[in-house]
């Protein structure tokens, strides 16, 4: 089988490499997360396909990075069109194989994929320069070359988006990529192929090979005819791409895991402090930037906790095709494991299950119940690891140093979100957070202009505006003397 109907979408399971589809010896199975249904038998790559892959991006480098950056805006560009003519089929598919939210998909996952291609594209021409500056009379002149072949392995919980995030800065560059979806929601990946063949993308300019991390991603991140690595997901997993990108040097990017606090200060709006905490659990948990930690000072810990309670109990969890659902399923029955294990583990440690706590009994399968865990133990894996569902910690602080250090103590540093009534107030808290994104009374509000990273154990490097093309491109200055000119 070569091609499967999801959501009466034709979706082909074959990799795609050097603008053709190449089917492989074995295949892995597909499933859905809302029902367990079967979605497909997935082509199983490996080194020989990544082999492949790698040679038709390297071979397809001198056409697509020697055209003129408004010719590869203008592809990119009718990349972009051409999602937005398939956010209705892009958004079903992806839903299907991932479990978020089909309304999430339409309103802003599917739109951002576009955006995403638009944006770069606008970006390369028309705002990627550095103004020239003079070294005793000599001129500086900074460009951005094209470095070469691109590896770009993503993650399932916003599957395209994310690939896109990625794809897009480093084909702008004048890259060419080649792709590893993750395992378990490897569907749009393929769409996104069949877009860029008909976007009039150069074959060979970007390719998608399909499989398991430890085989294709092990491949693909240990090849030599790579210039760059992207890497969206979890520490040990880079620590192990980091290893292997080692003996090339080849440069990585790393998004990483976050356990982000969500900081409630006694001068907080607290209907809003408890708005923006319910958001905490959008997309099932599964959200790398998510304010897991909830720290709320201990003179409106009743107040807050009373808000939260009341505007937790309005969710609803089931199907996320219906429009009414806000929490769907987690992604697989290994994650919903990994996910229960954690707070069972927290509950036999002693932590109050304050809501939630287990599997959703009335929905069964990969149902996991909004779940809040009150006054974990100090220290504690609830507290300090990434647990990536729909599990909110609550502990609560007296004074600014102490919350700083309960913020500031784990090996993580994505994001945070504080919440507080008093402009002074905030800005003295969020000059001491180590946090690479920073919400003041919102959340998920994000710039593509805007810097993204992690600090500490959550990633290296910075990506978005220019950022991304100083990670894709070789970044060069060339210094042009006043003199020795002959006309």
């Amino acid at each position: 089988m070569t091609s499967v109907d999801v959501a009466g979408t034709a979706v082909d399971t074959r990799h795609y490499i050097g603008g053709q589809r190449v089917a492989s010896v074995s295949t892995f199975t597909n499933t859905s997360p809302i029902d367990g249904s079967f979605l497909g038998e997935i082509a199983r790559g490996g080194a020989v396909e990544v082999d492949l892959a790698v040679e038709a991006a390297r071979n397809a480098f001198p056409v697509w990075s020697g055209m003129p950056p408004a010719e590869r805006a203008a592809i990119l560009n009718r990349i972009a069109d051409l999602v937005e003519e398939s956010v209705d089929s892009l958004a079903a598919v992806e839903t299907m194989d991932n479990g978020a939210l089909l309304r999430s998909h339409l309103r802003g996952v599917m739109p951002r994929v576009a955006l995403n291609f638009r944006f770069f594209a606008d970006w390369l021409v028309n705002h990627l320069d550095h103004p020239d500056f003079e070294t005793r009379g000599h001129v500086n002149h900074v460009s951005w070359d094209p470095s070469g072949v691109a590896g770009i392995i993503t993650p399932w919980n916003a599957p395209l988006m994310l690939a896109t995030w990625r794809i897009a800065p480093a084909l702008a560059a004048g890259d060419t990529v080649v792709l590893k979806p993750a395992e378990w929601t490897p569907l749009t990946a393929s769409l996104l192929a069949d877009i860029t063949k008909r976007a009039g993308l150069p074959d060979g300019a970007f390719n998608v090979v399909q499989g398991i991390g430890r085989e294709a991603g092990a491949a693909l991140v240990a090849h030599p005819g790579l210039s760059r690595i992207s890497f969206t997901g979890s520490v040990p997993t880079a620590k192990s791409i980091a290893r292997a990108a080692a003996d090339n040097l080849t440069p990585c990017s790393f998004e990483l895991g976050g356990k982000s606090p969500f900081i409630v200060l006694a001068d907080a709006d607290l209907e809003l402090a408890a708005e923006l905490a319910i958001e905490q659990y959008d997309n099932a948990g599964q959200v790398c930037l998510s304010g897991t930690r909830i720290l709320v000072h201990e003179s409106i810990e009743a107040e807050f906790t009373e808000a939260f309670r009341r505007k937790a109990a309005a969710m609803r969890q089931g199907d996320p095709r219906d429009p009414a659902t806000d929490i769907g399923p987690q992604v697989h029955e290994a994650h919903f494991a990994r996910v229960k294990g954690f707070v069972d583990r927290a509950r036999a440690e002693g932590a109050t299950i304050a809501m939630g706590g287990g599997p959703n009994t009335e929905l069964g399968g990969l149902y996991f119940s909004p779940t809040l865990v009150y006054d974990p133990t100090p220290g504690s894996e609830i507290v300090t690891q990434e647990v990536f569902g729909p599990v909110l910690t609550m502990q609560t602080f007296s004074t600014d140093d102490e919350v700083l250090a309960l913020a500031n103590g784990t090996e993580f540093g994505l994001a945070a979100v504080v919440v507080s009534g008093d402009r002074q107030h905030a800005e003295a808290i969020t000059s001491r957070l180590v946090a690479g994104t920073i919400w003041v009374n919102c959340f998920f509000v994000r710039d593509l202009r805007a810097p993204f990273g992690g600090s500490k154990k959550s990633g290296v490097g910075r990506e978005g505006g220019t950022w991304s093309f100083d990670f894709y491109a070789d970044v060069k200055n060339t210094v042009v003397a006043p003199n020795g000119w002959k006309e």
